[in-house]
C-alpha cells in the first residue's frame, strides 16, 4: 500500500476495544480491502496489516474471518503469521487458506492439523503436481477422491485415474464428477456408463463405435436358440437368478451376479448384455416385455431399449459390458466358447484404453 496513507492503526485498534461500538469486523474488512487493492505493498504496509489482522482476527465472527481469508490467502504478500492464524481458525477460513494460498508451509499445515477434511482441502488446490495427486489417491479417502474429481486443475491420469474409476463404479457422486471432466476418454467413460445421463451415454456409444471400427473386425458367434429359449423361460417366470446365471454363462463371465435390472439407471445393462451375447433384436424385445416389471410396464422403456439394441453395434456392446463389469467377456467360459483371447485377459479397462485387440475371430464350427 505504498503511497496510500493509512489511518493511525493504534487509534483504530483502541477504538475497536470499545465493546459498545464493535467496529472490529468493519475495521478488519476495510483494511483487508485496502491491502488487496493497493497497487504496491511495501514492507511497512505488510507489517501494518500483520499487526492489525493478528490483533483483531481472534475477536471477530467466523463470517468475517472467512471473508478476510478468501481475500488474503491467495496473495503472495500476505504474511505467514496471518495464514497460520486463519488456518488455526478452522471452518471456511481454514479452507480458503489450504485451497488457495500460493505456498503452504509446514507451519501453516501444522496449524490446521487434526482437521479430518484437511486432505480434501489440499485436493482442491489448483497447483497439485502429479506426485501429489498420486499420493492423495493412495489415501483411499472418499472425500479426497471426490475433491480431486471436482478439481478441474488436477491432472488425473495413469494409475491414479484407473484407481478413481474403479472406486467410482461403486460411488455415484464420484462417477458423476469424473464424467463431468472433459478429458475423460470414451474407453474410460465407458466404465462409468451407467452413471451417465442419456446425452453422455449416446456420446460414449458413438465414441466407442469409432474406436471399434478402427480395429480388426471380430466374428462373434450368435447365441444358441436353445439358450435363447431358456432365457425367455426364465424371463417369463421372473426367475432373475436363473436368467442371470445363464446369461453370464453365455458370455463366459466368471460368475452370475445380481445385475440389478430393477434400477432404472441400469436398464441399459440388460440390453447391452443381451446384445453382447448375440441375442437377436426380436428376442431381446420379448425379454424386455417379461423379465423386469419396471421395464415391461413402461412403453417408453421398452421402446428405448429396443432402439438401443437396434442402433448399437455389437462390438460396442461388448466393449461397454467389459468396461462396466471390469471383466473380459469369455474370462470365465467353460462349456461356452470364449469371446476373448486368453492372452488378452489382463483387465478390460486397461485393454480398452490401450486399444489392444481383445476379441478373436470365431472359427467355423466343425461338422457333427
Amino acid at each position: 500500500m505504498s503511497g496510500v496513507p493509512l489511518p493511525d492503526l493504534c487509534g483504530l485498534a483502541s477504538l475497536a476495544q470499545n465493546a459498545s461500538l464493535d467496529l472490529r469486523p468493519v475495521i478488519l474488512r476495510v483494511h483487508t480491502d485496502l491491502f488487496v487493492n493497493a497497487p504496491v505493498r511495501d514492507r511497512a504496509a505488510i507489517e501494518a496489516l500483520d499487526a492489525l489482522v493478528c490483533g483483531l482476527l481472534p475477536t471477530v465472527d467466523d463470517e468475517t474471518a472467512a471473508i478476510v481469508a478468501r481475500k488474503l490467502a491467495p496473495l503472495a504478500d500476505t504474511p505467514e503469521s496471518i495464514l497460520r492464524l486463519l488456518a488455526a481458525r478452522g471452518g471456511a477460513a481454514r479452507r480458503a487458506v489450504i485451497e488457495t494460498a500460493p505456498d503452504l508451509s509446514a507451519d501453516v499445515l501444522a496449524a490446521a492439523a487434526g482437521d479430518t477434511a484437511l486432505d480434501a482441502m489440499v485436493a482442491a488446490r489448483p497447483d497439485l503436481s502429479r506426485r501429489q495427486v498420486e499420493a492423495l489417491v493412495a489415501k483411499g479417502d472418499d472425500e479426497v477422491d471426490l475433491a480431486l474429481a471436482r478439481n478441474p486443475r488436477a491432472e488425473l491420469s495413469g494409475r491414479a485415474l484407473e484407481l478413481l474409476i474403479g472406486r467410482a463404479r461403486r460411488r455415484a457422486a464420484l462417477a458423476r464428477a469424473l464424467l463431468a471432466r472433459p478429458e475423460l476418454s470414451g474407453p474410460d467413460a465407458a466404465s462409468l456408463y451407467l452413471f451417465a445421463d442419456e446425452p453422455r451415454r449416446r456420446a460414449i456409444r458413438a465414441e466407442l463405435a469409432s474406436f471399434a471400427a478402427a480395429r480388426r473386425p471380430s466374428m462373434l458367434r450368435r447365441a444358441e436358440r436353445a439358450d435363447i429359449a431358456r432365457l425367455h423361460g426364465f424371463a417369463v417366470a421372473r426367475d432373475g437368478d436363473g436368467f442371470n446365471a445363464l446369461l453370464a454363462g453365455m458370455l463366459g463371465l466368471k460368475a452370475a451376479t445380481d445385475w440389478r435390472f430393477d434400477d432404472e439407471e441400469r436398464h441399459d445393462l440388460l440390453a447391452l448384455l443381451l446384445l453382447a451375447a448375440g441375442v437377436p433384436e426380436e428376442d431381446c424385445i420379448r425379454i424386455f416385455l417379461t423379465l423386469e416389471p419396471s421395464i415391461a410396464l413402461s412403453v417408453s422403456a421398452v421402446f428405448r431399449l429396443s432402439r438401443l439394441v437396434r442402433e448399437t453395434p455389437r462390438s460396442t456392446a461388448v466393449h461397454l459390458v467389459e468396461a462396466i463389469l471390469d471383466e473380459p467377456i469369455g474370462a470365465g467360459a467353460s462349456h461356452h466358447r470364449p469371446y476373448a483371447d486368453p492372452a488378452e485377459r489382463s483387465g478390460a479397462s486397461r485393454a480398452l484404453r490401450s486399444g489392444g485387440e481383445r476379441l478373436r475371430p470365431e472359427s467355423k464350427r466343425s461338422a457333427r
